[in-house]
């Protein structure tokens, strides 16, 4: 495995270590987590792009502002990183462009990148890695050889994945909180632009919206399910994306969603048996800007195949999962539930679970035919070894899901190699130490 300085922790004592955090999970995660590194004896740094970052930040005296423009923002980094001393910097996702050029400066400056991102394995987890998280993740570049090189020996068994999400209602509680805040109280920061392509005031209306209409949404969602479940047809289940999302934009080569739906539905129309049918099932935070649902529609009855399709919105995946014959994403990580229950996949992005063995290397049109199914061993290893590495047991959103993973991480961030080199040198916790059967 290829070594990177940003995956190494600097070779210091821990009261000299300075922490800068950046844009975090919507919620308090990343504020409880710096109270815990400041207790180490690290000094630890906030930068607040918005109103919503400053509102989730207990300390005000770490809190730096950036009020200028988006563009303005590397050279703002660079002097915090020389004014304060910076040996680590700390954020949640690594493609949005604040994000970005901190990558770039972690790796300029040789800092400590620590990375965190929605669990690969979900629910239940979330993902700590160093140097960048889904395709810029190290697991791309790791095959399964050197994995089980790593594991040394047998795991424990596999339990059969769980039917619940997780922490949903507190993601978008916070989600319409933080957007609600950019919205009133932004005063401060008179450069703040949003690196999304709508206003914020329109995001805070569909984050609203989602939230207010998540029971509706729930009942429609039943009643689709329990539609297609009771039909009898075969079906291949298409994981949608959120068309905004960043894993989908930088590690994919659409521009759109209905650039994948277009391409899915004219290769089921061609080869498809015709008794075969097609579920799109909507992501659970989509709030219908791009109004995913009329564009399938439209596409399917163009192609003469109204009838064999279906569009599901957000809500639990395994009840369909348990009745899928395949499954097709872009790079949706929920796809690795699929995996588990030896779901033939195809993947038509840059994905940490793309790897010979799980994943189908077929055409899309040969997919439709006869999808191949993934080695249940190779996925047995692939699993084990996330779970002995990036993979930590909570959550970002809920008080009691918070709490695991924040007992875990900060040893994890302090430790001087990152996850997978710990693992390989066999210095990591077992996964019994680190209680991921728990929850």
């Amino acid at each position: 495995m290829s070594q990177d300085p940003t995956t190494q922790a600097p070779d210091i004592p821990v009261d000299g270590r300075v922490f800068l955090m950046l844009q975090g999970p919507h919620g308090p995660f990343f504020s409880r987590l710096g109270r815990l590194l400041q207790a180490t004896g690290a000094q630890v740094w906030r930068v607040a792009f918005n109103a919503g970052d400053a509102f989730f930040w207990s300390d005000p005296d770490r809190l730096i502002l950036h009020r200028d423009p988006p563009e303005d923002w590397p050279a703002h980094l660079d002097r915090i990183i020389a004014e304060k001393g910076v040996t680590d910097i700390v954020l949640y996702g690594d493609v949005r462009p604040v994000h970005a050029a901190a990558r770039a400066a972690a790796k300029a400056n040789g800092l400590t990148l620590h990375v965190f991102e929605e669990g690969y394995l979900r629910p239940f987890w979330v993902t700590y890695e160093r140097g960048g998280s889904n395709g810029h993740s190290r697991l791309m570049a790791i095959t399964l050889d050197e994995m089980r090189a790593a594991l040394r020996g047998p795991q424990p068994d596999l339990p059969r994945p769980p039917a619940n999400w997780g922490d949903m209602r507190q993601h978008k509680f916070y989600g319409a909180l933080y957007h609600f805040l950019i919205l009133t109280a932004n005063g401060r920061f008179p450069g703040y632009r949003t690196h999304r392509a709508i206003s914020v005031l329109q995001e805070f209306r569909l984050n609203l919206r989602r939230l207010l209409l998540s029971p509706a949404i729930m009942v429609d969602h039943f009643l689709r399910t329990r539609q297609i479940r009771r039909s009898g047809h075969p079906f291949t289940l298409v994981l949608m994306q959120l068309e905004h999302d960043a894993s989908f934009r930088a590690h994919s080569e659409y521009d759109a969603m209905a650039d994948f739906t277009a391409e899915v539905l004219e290769a089921f129309a061609a080869n498809a048996p015709r008794h075969h049918h097609l579920v799109f099932k909507g992501h659970p935070l989509d709030d219908g800007r791009s109004q995913q649902r009329h564009d399938i529609m439209v596409k399917a009855e163009e192609l003469g195949i109204r009838d064999r399709v279906h569009h599901v919105p957000g809500g639990k995946l395994a009840l369909l999962l348990g009745q899928a014959r395949s499954v097709v994403t872009v790079n949706s990580t929920s796809a690795q539930q699929a995996l588990w229950r030896g779901l033939p996949v195809k993947a038509m992005g840059r994905a940490v679970f793309d790897k010979q063995q799980l994943v189908s290397d077929q055409s899309l049109p040969d997919f439709f035919v006869h999808p191949q199914r993934p080695d249940p061993r190779s996925y047995r290893l692939y699993r084990d070894y996330l779970l002995e590495t990036s993979q930590i047991p909570g959550g970002f959103y809920a008080a009691r899901a918070r709490a695991p993973a924040l007992r875990l991480v900060v040893d994890m961030m302090l430790a001087p190699p990152d996850p997978y080199d710990a693992l390989a040198e066999g210095r990591a916790e077992t996964r019994q130490q680190r209680g991921s059967d728990s929850r």
